[in-house]
Formats: structure tokens, C-alpha cells, sequence
């Protein structure tokens, strides 16, 4: 696996940029080091988190919102308060109900999700 180093002690949010990742859908990459990494996910109403697998673990916090979230075969409606935790190559998703925050944990860090 490539090394990315690790980011700033210190990351101010509003000096992030937004990147657009789907239609209604943003992201932020806020702290990583090789091992792990939290990303805020900014989701307007109807958009999707399409189905999808990767190697990495993920918990997710849901900060403000519902979702319909698919992990598996099973389905849950969640909304802020609520947490997710999606083991390695596990089918998952999400449907955005109203308008909301995720914050994803990887580990390891997505190098996918990394500008090379």
C-alpha cells in the first residue's frame, strides 16, 4: 500500500473544500494517517449512497438527518445520534431521507479517496 503520510495536527473544517462525490452528494477528508480516516459526508434529500464493498472497516455517525441505511441484507432507518459499523467487504449503502451529516471512520485510510 502507498504511504499518504498522515494530515495536520489541526484541520479547521472551513478551510476544507467540499468535493462534489454524486448528485447531492459532498465530502470533506478530514484527519488520516495510513491507518485510519474520518471524512464528514454531506447528503441532500434523495440522494444516494450507492451500493457498494471495500476492504476497509467503517463506522459511521450519523450527525443530523435520516437514512434509510443497507448493510448486508438488512435494512435500518437512522437519523442524528445513531451510529453504523460496516465490517470489511460487507455490501452496503444509503438513501438520504432528509437532508443530513455522516462521519465515516475508515481504517485503513481509502486510498481510493486520496487526489494522486
Amino acid at each position: 500500500m502507498k504511504s499518504f503520510g498522515a494530515s495536520k495536527e489541526f484541520l479547521i473544517g472551513d478551510e476544507i473544500e467540499w468535493e462534489v462525490v454524486g448528485d447531492g452528494v459532498k465530502r470533506k477528508i478530514m484527519g488520516y494517517d495510513d491507518t485510519i480516516m474520518l471524512v464528514n459526508v454531506n447528503f441532500k434529500k434523495g440522494s444516494i449512497g450507492p451500493l457498494h464493498e471495500h476492504y476497509h472497516a467503517q463506522v459511521t455517525y450519523v450527525v443530523s438527518g435520516e437514512f434509510e441505511v443497507t448493510i448486508g441484507e438488512e435494512k435500518k432507518i437512522l437519523k442524528g445520534g445513531d451510529c453504523f459499523y460496516i465490517p470489511p467487504h460487507v455490501w452496503h449503502g444509503a438513501l438520504c431521507l432528509a437532508d443530513g451529516v455522516l462521519v465515516d471512520v475508515f481504517s485503513p485510510i481509502r486510498e481510493d479517496f486520496m487526489k494522486i
